[in-house]
């Protein structure tokens, strides 16, 4: 085979060649064995298309330094010389060049969507235009004389069937969207563009409530954000009438509802709720606040809105507080549920480990302490419930209870029995019974996990703390 390279002349280097079994110096020696190797070489396809690709680049190359010989002698920058192909990379396969200019500005007019959207993914054309036609038709009922403006009192409907709240919504939403300026009336134009233009459409429930009540500076709900809705609440259904004449329990009842949401919602406990622990924890509120919209008969809501247990709680913490200073004492805790609970119980409530007390007098536990304490002991299978009494139980801190721990509470329950003249019902038994009732993973300790997976969880708490439950229910 033949090759022909144009005048240039071809120079071999013998220490290129990988001939491991041949050393250099032999090849040196021996001209004919070179050059018959030389022509083997040549004749090899691959060797025909490197060499090919070479002298093209070598021409490429000069053409370009001429090029750029001329640019200089014009007083121009130079543009950027090529890469140089180093050795190792001879041997490897083109990469084709992607042209990025143009492929980003393709993709910039074309294929790139928008991913963020300040007030959340837009719904669907279809969704807004049936929504928009809603709006329009309950806006216009009010005819163009009145500028189809609605009134607050018959925004309630609104409230309800367009945006799926509870109708004691309807005025925090009103002032909402007029930016809590005090007007009476509201514009089609101006509560579409609240609810469709910031994408309120198709929110979940608990995004709706959090945005509506949320202070606009805060990325979190506070207690005073839960009043405007409790006092329309008030205000508005059938069962709470006849506190109309009494505000000093209305803000009473308020202010409970509100404890009771933070207790069961806010379980970071540090009074601000976000809109991940709304999303995860809120579901029973939501659930609660639509019930109750439909109810008439509002002590059948109870975990939350119950006027009875309301009255419950406010007429114990007022038995309890003998001084009438709005805040009781160790002492005085004792005698909650007629001596139900022991002393040691009492005692760690006070160290105020599983809960810091918000009344900031030492030794005093305010109206909202006792909130939180009435509802972990009426609800222990609740998890707050389960976490503030394991905290109890826990005198290490290690979050396990050992059989030390259940020993040093349940020894006060035993002498308790053996004054009051009951069979006492020893140590060791009661162990056994209240691993039975949880199951735990480990036999050695009780976890919150254990706690959380048993429907006992309440019984095994009674036990060890509450005499008078614990012998309602006693099984052996």
């Amino acid at each position: 085979m033949k090759m022909e390279v144009d005048g240039n002349e071809a120079v071999l280097d013998l220490d290129l060649l990988e001939l491991p079994e041949v050393p250099a110096s032999a090849l040196k020696s021996n001209a004919a064995l070179l050059e018959s190797l030389f022509d083997q070489w040549l004749s090899l396809p691959e060797s025909n298309r490197l060499i090919t690709t070479l002298l093209n680049e070598a021409k490429l190359k000069n053409e370009t330094l001429n090029n750029l010989s001329n640019l200089s002698s014009k007083g121009l920058p130079p543009l950027s010389p090529k890469c140089t192909p180093s050795p190792t990379s001879l041997n490897r396969p083109a990469t084709p060049r992607i042209d990025l200019c143009n492929n980003m500005k393709a993709a910039s007019d074309d294929n790139i969507r928008q991913f963020y959207f300040e007030h959340g993914r837009p719904a669907p054309q279809e969704m807004i235009e049936e929504c928009r036609f809603k709006i329009y038709e309950l806006f216009n009922d009010y005819g163009e004389e009145a500028g189809h403006l609605m009134h607050m009192k018959e925004f309630k409907f609104v409230t309800k069937e367009v945006c799926d709240l509870p109708s004691f919504f309807s005025k925090v939403l009103f002032r909402k969207i007029n930016n809590n300026e005090n007007h009476d009336y509201l514009t089609k134009d101006a509560f579409y563009d609240y609810w469709i233009n910031k994408n309120l459409l198709t929110c979940d429930k608990a995004t709706k409530i959090y945005r509506i009540l949320k202070k606009p500076e805060l990325d979190y709900l506070t207690h005073d954000d839960f009043n405007p809705v409790l006092y329309e609440l008030l205000e508005t259904h059938p069962g709470l009438e006849f506190l109309k004449n009494t505000p000093d329990f209305q803000e009473r009842y308020a202010e409970t509802v509100i404890y009771k949401i933070f207790y069961y919602v806010n379980r970071s406990g540090n009074g601000r709720i976000t809109l991940r622990e709304l999303k995860r924890y809120g579901k029973t509120l939501i659930d609660a606040m639509d019930q109750v919209d439909e109810e008439d008969d509002i002590n059948r809501v109870l975990r939350f809105f119950s006027y009875e247990q309301f009255y419950s709680t406010y007429c114990q913490f007022w038995e309890l507080d003998s001084d009438n200073n709005f805040l009781i004492e160790k002492e005085s805790l004792i005698r909650y549920g007629n001596h139900a609970l022991t002393y040691r119980i009492v005692d760690r409530i006070f160290t105020e480990i599983p809960r810091k007390f918000t009344s900031k007098v030492e030794g005093r536990m305010s109206y909202e302490d006792f909130v939180y304490f009435v509802t972990a002991e009426e609800d222990k299978l609740a998890e707050p419930s389960l976490e503030y009494w394991l905290k109890c139980i826990d005198l290490d801190g290690d979050e396990v209870l050992t059989r030390h721990e259940l020993q040093f509470f349940y020894e006060e329950q035993l002498h308790r029995m053996e004054c009051l003249g009951l069979e006492p019902i020893y140590f060791e038994d009661i162990l056994c019974m209240m691993f039975d009732m949880i199951n735990p993973k480990n036999e050695g300790y009780i976890t919150l996990r254990d706690l959380k997976g048993s429907k006992s969880s309440g019984h095994f708490f009674n036990t060890l703390f509450n005499l008078t439950k614990f012998l309602k229910v006693k099984v052996f």
